[in-house]
């Protein structure tokens, strides 16, 4: 793994351990000489990742739409910035390019970056793994979604098995490089199979 997507908040958070969090992840990234891509912002958390990348010398790669550039946001000093002309192209460079994905604390925009993820490492549109940086336990109500959609029958419990949580950076990274792909067929299978059963 070298390419490392970061997605993050465009704010900071309340609580500085949560710009701290981000640095230190910004250092396990920097040991393990990968390139940081991410949304190419001057703010908030997406600014502390990237300015500690740059601090550790390591390429950073910025991908923004044209809209928000033009209110000033895009970080000046990175490696590369990637102009798109919507959010989705935005999303389609940063899952193409990448080869895993780490989710800090963020808002809206990054639980549907997340979401996406997550959907097309299941549907196979991509085989790259996915981990919830879950610092000061910011995804522990997710999580729990998630459990609880395993119990109701709507996410399948290998799906879920193959998202990495951790509060720990070094160990989110390992548990990324062990990443393993899911049979498609196999999941789908079983759900047709559960569904003859209950008929």
């Amino acid at each position: 793994m070298r390419n490392i997507c970061v997605f993050c908040g465009s704010s900071s958070g309340f609580d500085r351990r949560f710009e701290e969090a981000a640095a230190r992840l910004a250092d396990v990234l920097a040991d393990n000489d990968c390139v940081l891509f991410y949304g190419g912002g001057s703010i908030g958390l997406m600014n502390v990742i990237a300015d500690r990348m740059l601090e550790r010398g390591k390429k950073v790669v910025g991908v923004m739409p044209d809209f928000l550039l033009s209110h000033e946001i895009g970080h000046e000093r990175i490696d590369e910035m990637i102009s798109t002309k919507t959010m989705a192209e935005r999303k389609e460079i940063l899952l193409r390019e990448s080869d895993a994905f780490i989710v800090m604390p963020g808002g809206f925009g990054t639980l549907d970056e997340f979401s996406e993820v997550v959907v097309a490492d299941q549907l196979q549109l991509m085989k790259k793994p996915v981990a919830l940086y879950n610092t000061l336990g910011y995804y522990d109500d997710l999580v729990r979604w998630m459990q609880r959609g395993v119990r109701e029958g709507f996410i399948r419990q290998e799906h879920l098995r193959n998202i990495v949580v951790s509060d720990d950076p070094a160990l989110l990274f390992e548990k990324l490089s062990g990443y393993e792909t899911l049979d498609m067929e196999k999941w789908i299978s079983d759900i047709k199979n559960e569904r003859a059963n209950k008929c």
